[in-house]
């Protein structure tokens, strides 16, 4: 029989993050890195990646940059294969890369909508193709997709977005039930008003803003258990899990009445 000093040492898993140059991706990145991981970061910023790289160099694990623009897929497809041939595989991924663009309806555009579509939910989609067919070659995996509590029902200003993280909740319960028989676990981030570069731009009230290093904690913390749904803050999340039940009369008066 072996000893314990026989067996090699495993080694540390692979997660890609998409996103990963500044808010909620980048608090991720750092929390995965410091919990031992070798994090493939991506996003369009290269001096942010790098960085963030720089940061990693005291903490157990590695960040490592990857550029890359979700919406093009080819280059999505070889950052993939780039990421599985340097590392062997890809154990997690964090489809976090996405865009908020207020969508007032009384000055509805198209253009505005198809920006968060091609980013929001053609940029996810991208990046499922080749991680889904890497995983199913392995028999095991973890992506989560992050949406957000918008996606519950349709918000003032949010017309665009909200379709597009509507979208991506229905997406990831579509992929969860055949997903999970070949080994891949689909999970669902739904964040509320987080504490970013992206939520600063925001001239409304933000109930239950949270700090963005408290969501991070939460997502890692999500990634490692069971549940298909990772959504937070949890009082602001209870709230709009009720508005998603309540008939459109009542619903339509209640945010009538907050806006």
């Amino acid at each position: 029989m072996s000893s314990n000093q026989d067996i090699a040492p495993s080694s540390p898993s692979v997660v890609w993050i998409t996103g990963a140059s500044q808010g909620i991706g980048e608090a991720v990145t750092i929390a995965m890195a410091r919990e031992g991981l070798i994090v493939a970061a991506s996003a369009r910023n290269m001096e942010r990646l790098e960085a963030l790289a720089n940061q990693s160099t005291e903490l157990k694990g590695r960040i490592i940059p990857y550029p890359l623009d979700v919406t093009d897929q080819t280059a999505v497809t070889e950052t993939v294969n780039k990421i599985i041939e340097t590392h062997g595989c890809i154990d997690q991924a964090i489809l976090n890369a996405g865009t908020y663009i207020s969508t007032s309806a009384t000055e509805f555009t198209s253009s505005a909508v198809r920006q968060q579509v091609e980013l929001n939910l053609m940029g996810v989609c991208h990046c499922l193709e080749p991680l889904i067919a890497s995983m199913k070659k392995k028999g095991k995996g973890t992506i989560a997709i992050n949406a957000s509590l918008a996606g519950y029902r349709g918000l003032p200003r949010a017309a665009g977005y909200g379709a597009t993280k509507a979208a991506l909740i229905n997406m990831a319960e579509s992929l969860n039930t055949e997903l999970s028989e070949v080994g891949i676990a689909i999970k669902v981030i739904n964040p509320g008003f987080v504490k970013t570069p992206l939520t600063s731009k925001n001239r409304f009230p933000m109930p239950f803003l949270m700090e963005v290093d408290k969501a991070a904690d939460i997502i890692v913390k999500g990634m490692k258990g069971r549940q298909f749904e990772i959504r937070f803050p949890r009082i602001f999340a209870a709230i709009l899990g009720l508005l998603r039940r309540l008939p459109y009369p009542l619903y339509f008066w209640l945010i009538r009445r907050a806006g």
